[in-house]
């Protein structure tokens, strides 16, 4: 068994991260099963505050204990550079817990990009548009979670808490890989703590 604890910053992630973590370990490794613990969640603007990660960080490692595994920080970019600010998370939460095996990762602008990358799969589902089709670069667009509310049916809004959870049950992951680079990388970290 393979524990992973995870530290999130919104709420349809702290429902959304457990189902994406099995979904995850289900096609990288089939023959392990992973305890995604329920994530721990803080705000993104209370990041950066000295101690607030720090923190965030000692109270996943305990709750995750020794053995495979370890840690994984996801965070919406939005307009900030995700290689700088993972660098950075990075460094700070493995001062805090050199023991723990510890993987940051940054949805670029959202983590609703990722559905959008894979807009085809989640076309006609949880009211969104059958004709929904993926832009060029869905990376690219700032206000993931606004375009998904405009390709819903008049009676549906988005909904984090709600629809992110359901989203992230469905959306293809092979195709949010390839059109997603943060997916991408989310699923290489992923898999290295399985391993």
């Amino acid at each position: 068994m393979v524990t992973i604890a995870s530290i999130v910053e919104g709420k349809g992630e702290v429902a959304a991260v457990p189902i994406l973590l099995r979904r995850i370990a289900a096609q990288a490794s089939p023959d392990v099963f992973v305890d995604a613990l329920p994530p721990i969640r803080i705000a993104r603007n209370r990041m950066p505050k000295k101690g607030e990660l720090e923190r965030a960080v000692e109270f996943a490692a305990r709750k995750r204990g020794r053995g495979p595994g370890g840690i994984l920080i996801l965070l919406d970019a939005d307009r900030d550079c995700p290689k700088e600010v993972a660098g950075e998370m990075l460094r700070r939460a493995h001062a805090t817990r050199e023991d723990q095996r510890i993987r940051v990762v940054l949805a670029k602008e959202e983590y609703e990009a990722w559905f959008i990358a894979a807009a085809h799969s989640i076309a006609g589902r949880r009211g969104i548009d059958e004709a929904t089709t993926p832009p060029m670069e869905p990376e690219s667009i700032g206000g993931a979670k606004e375009w998904l509310r405009k390709r819903m049916r008049p009676n549906r809004t988005y909904s984090p808490t709600h629809d992110q959870p359901a989203l992230t049950a469905i959306f293809d992951m092979d195709t949010a890989r390839r059109s997603a680079r943060s997916f991408d990388k989310l699923w290489r970290d992923v898999s290295a703590l399985l391993a």
